[in-house]
Parts: structure tokens; sequence; C-alpha cells
């Protein structure tokens, strides 16, 4: 570029250095921030924050704090994602200093960091704190493993999930009913509904009783993958389980059979949603509304509204 006499602006080198981070060419980054100061570019607070956050991701905390010393020296103003980030590193900060001043984190402590950083996708970050944790004799309950677990699987990281559940079982920590709700949404989100399936059906033979979260996790799986008869079946074993549907179950199969164009089964189950004391939710009251405004709803289906 500057061969053509063109010199990159701060914009330039922040999309760049965005595209290292994604890769995860974290030193690439580096190098890039390093050549900018070096041509005389101003870094600017997205420049700061878009390297921070990724280090985090990546589990590079020290190189995420260095950074920050570096922002302040600067005198930048941070902004909100920036603030959230640093909201962790003091965390970080406080969890490192507690022994210093006599006191010692305990399971609880850790697991109250680890929720935040696996809410902010920092999941290399908290992957680290878990093997910081146990150097540290601090053994990880199941609250631990269910957070790095929602973690992954809300990040599509279902298979390095599963992984994780092997080592949670190799340490001989009971999986709770969570745990498995935990992973049956996260494999039905990644159309595994028959690894869903499995999990679900072994639950008996665990000790574990299905809850209403569980019910809903898998009849949204089959009500996704059109199996809408089994949907159908499984909320009455719900039912005759002990298990009574609540208003996401219903909204759930209704919304499935009106994605598989039966209006009538639908209804049916609205009627039986209303008489129950539940109600439809906006997404499900706006495909009826839908659907009767492009009058694709006869009189007689519309007498059971």
């Amino acid at each position: 570029m500057r061969e053509k006499g063109l010199y990159s602006d701060v914009i330039t080198y922040s999309t760049l250095l965005d595209g290292y981070c994604l890769c995860g060419q974290m030193d690439e980054a580096k190098n890039l921030m390093d050549l900018m100061i070096n041509n005389g570019c101003k870094l600017d607070t997205v420049t700061f924050t878009t390297s921070i956050n990724w280090y985090y991701k990546d589990g590079k905390v020290a190189e995420a704090r260095a950074l920050f010393d570096s922002m302040s020296k600067r005198s930048l103003v941070l902004d909100v994602i920036t603030y959230t980030a640093l909201k962790i590193d003091k965390a970080l900060a406080l969890l490192h200093e507690m022994p210093l001043k006599g006191l010692t984190p305990d399971v609880v402590t850790y697991n109250t960091v680890l929720d935040a950083l696996c809410k902010d996708n920092k999941l290399n970050c908290a992957s680290w704190l878990l093997k910081e944790m146990e150097s540290h004799g601090v053994k990880p309950d199941v609250i631990t493993w269910n957070l790095l677990l929602d973690g992954l699987c809300k990040g599509a990281q279902i298979n390095e999930a599963l992984v994780l559940f092997r080592e949670m079982e190799s340490n001989e920590i009971a999986p709770s009913i969570i745990t498995y709700n935990i992973l049956c949404d996260g494999l039905c989100e990644a159309g595994r509904l028959g690894e869903a399936m499995e999990f679900f059906l072994t639950l008996p033979a665990k000790g574990l009783h299905p809850d209403s979260y569980t019910y809903n996790i898998i009849i949204k799986g089959l009500c996704k993958n059109g199996f809408l008869n089994e949907a159908t079946e499984l909320l009455r074993r719900m039912e005759d389980n002990g298990c009574p549907p609540d208003a996401c179950t219903y909204n759930t199969i209704i919304r499935g059979f009106l994605y598989g164009k039966d209006v009538s089964k639908a209804l049916e189950f609205v009627t039986t949603m209303r008489r129950k004391g539940a109600a439809a939710d906006a997404h499900t009251t706006s495909l009826v509304v839908s659907l009767i405004m492009n009058h694709a709803v006869g009189d007689s289906d519309k007498a059971l509204l």
C-alpha cells in the first residue's frame, strides 16, 4: 500500500487485527499492534478492546492484563465492552490476591468467576481457571462442571462438552439432572437428536428423573426434526410420570404442528393449553394470527380458538 502512496489508518489496522484474532493468531495480532505504533498510528479503545477480549478467550490472562495497563498509561476512555473485560480481570486479580491476605478461595468463589467467564464466552480462560483451582487443591463440584458444560454448549462446542463430560465422570463427580439437561439441549441444538435421546433414555438407570425442562428440550428436538407423533406421545408420558406440561411444553408442540402444516392438531393443543390455564407466548400467538389473516384456518378450526 505504501508503494502506491496509500497509508493505513486505525480502521484498516483494526480490521486486520480483528481478522488475526478471529483466526487465533494472537502473536501476529501483537506484531501488528507493534507495527501500528512504529508507523505512528494512534491506538484507540477499539483496538485495545479487540485484543483484550481475544486474549481472555484464548486463556492468556497475563497478556490481557498487560494491555489493560497499557490502556491506562495512554489515558484511553473505556467503553462498555472494555468494562466487562475489566470486571473479569479484577475478579481474577482478587482471586489471586486472596491467599496473600490470608484468605483461601473455595469452590463457591471459583464458581462465581467461572460463571462470569462462561457468560462472556471466555471459555479458554474458564478452562484455564478449572486447572488453576485444581492445582490449588480446590476440588470442582457438579456446579463447576455444569458451568463449563453450559458455556461450551452455548458456544456451539458440543464435542468439547462431551469430552469434558467424560472427564467429569472420570473424576467421580455424579452428573445431576441439570448436567443432562445442558447436554441434551446442546445436542439438540447441534442437530444430534439421536445422541440426546440416548442420554434421555439412560436417566432412569442412573436414578435420575426428567424434570419439565428435560421433557421440553426433547419435545422441542422431536418437533424440530418433524417427529410430531413422537413428541405428542412424550407429552402424554410426561403427564403419566407426574410431570405436568407447562406453557413452554404446549407452545413448543403447538409451533411444531403449525410448522408441520397440521393446523387442526395445533389448535387442539391451543384448546388444551387454555383449559389447563397456560397461555400462548408471543411467537405462538404471532403464528396463529398469521394463519388466520392468511385464511389458512377454516371455520371449524376457528371454533377451537
